[in-house]
């Protein structure tokens, strides 16, 4: 760009004070000041639409080549497909060729094996007793509680029993 120090800017105002004159030099300048601003949001928005018009081509290729790639997935899976559909056609006939129809026999299917059912075991475990990571020995030997209790039941836990 233009190199312009402080100098060369003072020479500026000094002449253009002398040509325009005092009373018409804040005028001029605030004309001039506008013009630069405007230019500069001209040359900014043409940068920018170079900009978008190059992100845009960008775009346009890798388009291009996601969508070759999605056809050469396309074409490789339907290649594949028809192979599998050529080796299970190719199967199916020489089993029906050799008289084996496919269905299993129920009777193979019964044994000692299939007749094995699982029985439910309770787990054990009393899942609204909160545990923690510490031992209830260690808890035991420093005096922790472990049953928590309301107030009302601790009241009435310690309560001193009636003589009848």
């Amino acid at each position: 760009m233009i190199d312009i120090g402080l100098s060369k800017m003072a020479l500026i105002g000094a002449v253009a004070l002398i040509v325009i004159g005092p009373e018409k030099l804040p005028r001029v300048a605030r004309t001039v000041g506008t013009l630069l601003g405007k230019a500069q949001r001209y040359v900014a928005d043409v940068k920018a639409e170079v900009n978008r018009s190059m992100e845009l081509d960008e775009l346009r290729k890798m388009k291009d080549t996601v969508e070759t790639a999605a056809r050469d997935v396309h074409h490789s899976f339907q290649t594949h497909a028809s192979e599998f559909q050529k080796d299970w056609e190719s199967g199916t006939s020489d089993a029906a060729a050799t008289g084996h129809d496919g269905i299993l026999d129920p009777a193979a299917l019964e044994g000692p094996s299939s007749r094995i059912v699982p029985t439910y075991k309770h787990p054990g475990k009393n899942w609204r007793l909160k545990r923690s990571a510490t031992p209830q020995w260690y808890k035991a030997r420093a005096g922790v509680r472990t049953k928590a209790q309301s107030g009302a039941a601790r009241v009435a836990r310690f309560r001193p029993r009636k003589f009848q």
